[in-house]
């Protein structure tokens, strides 16, 4: 699937993108484009690697013209580039909309337009049932998503849904990292929150899985077992080896949901079973009315969504083992100070 062609990722500077030009740098691609807003983050890479299959273009994916001259003779897109952070998003809804939403109408049309081959489009568990800005966002560029792929004869467009990505930039993890180093309380939300737990790898996976097996509207779900915030701030204390490490409870945030779901009931009755995933397929009724007020589905009514806290759940030994495979844990167990995506 990959010899010879051109990959395309949107958002390519951050934790993803990072982890996929480490793993393809080497392969036969012909050609690896990183389009992003960052020329910070981009010229840090560029030193990085220093290597000529990397091509950087300088752009937004809210500006239609800049994606489609990045898209010119690309054969395979990932599509990361996105606004992540729930409180930036709460304070500015209309910037995620333009990002998330409108950002993911312009790389599907230039897709189109330029007969790339495959795209796929990356979410998050918080598209599911979304009490926040970001995740409503998110679930309206799964929307988009479907809608576009409705119409792509040539281009196969499909989606993946991961949840939280241990370590990778603006996670929880380095944040509790800091405070035990710097001698302060780790500050918990809610002890008894749970969310997904993968790795950068699990998501890599995951996408890669939807490159090779996806039809256009597809979404796919890795199954991953998830940790309450407390188990994972108790794993964290005792391999820092501070096993008096104080934890501060202060209350939950804004737009912070106790535990979070990668496919809703409705989904996981439609969806099918492969094993280490679920694949969501599209819904294709048409405008016929009919379909949606006449005809029901009982088993939606039996059914629960797929959530962090009826997956498999982490204690603190399993929580451990997890997080020494991280390279970020295990250079700062070493005592280093990790400042990349290079430790991811």
């Amino acid at each position: 699937m990959f010899k010879d062609k051109t990959l395309l990722i949107t958002g390519g500077t951050g934790s993803f993108g990072s982890a996929v030009i480490r793993q393809f740098l080497n392969s036969d691609l012909r050609e690896i484009r990183i389009l992003s807003r960052d020329e910070k983050k981009q010229n840090d890479m560029r030193t990085r690697y220093h290597d000529a299959k990397l091509k950087f273009y300088l752009g937004d994916v809210r500006d239609y013209q800049a994606v489609l001259n990045a898209m010119r003779g690309v054969d395979l897109v990932f599509h990361a580039a996105a606004l992540k952070q729930v409180p930036s998003c709460e304070f500015h809804p209309l910037e995620a909309v333009k990002t998330n939403v409108l950002g993911t109408e312009n790389v599907l049309e230039a897709a189109i337009s330029c007969s790339v081959k495959r795209v796929v489009c990356l979410s998050t568990d918080k598209a599911v049932y979304p009490i926040n800005a970001m995740g409503i966002s998110k679930a309206m560029m799964e929307k988009v998503m479907v809608a576009k792929s409705r119409g792509s004869s040539e281009t196969v467009i499909c989606g993946t849904r991961y949840g939280n990505v241990m370590a990778s930039r603006g996670s929880v993890i380095p944040l509790f990292i800091e405070q035990i180093r710097s001698g302060k309380p780790i500050t918990v939300t809610d002890p008894n929150m749970t969310r997904f737990m993968m790795t950068l790898d699990d998501a890599l996976d995951l996408v890669l899985y939807a490159f090779e097996q996806g039809s256009s509207g597809d979404i796919f779900v890795q199954k991953a077992p998830a940790a309450t915030v407390d188990t994972l701030a108790k794993a964290l204390i005792s391999i820092m080896g501070v096993p008096n490490h104080e934890i501060r409870v202060i209350g939950t945030r804004h737009g912070e949901k106790l535990y979070e779901a990668l496919l809703s009931r409705e989904e996981r009755v439609a969806a099918e079973d492969r094993g280490a995933y679920y694949r969501v397929p599209p819904d294709l009724r048409d405008l016929n009315y009919g379909k949606f007020v006449e005809e029901g589905e009982p088993r939606i009514s039996l059914a629960d969504d797929y959530n962090s806290h009826n997956t498999e759940r982490l204690d603190v030994e399993e929580m451990k083992e997890l997080l020494r495979r991280l390279s970020f844990v295990q250079a700062m167990v070493r005592g280093e100070t990790p400042h990349s995506d290079e430790w991811l």
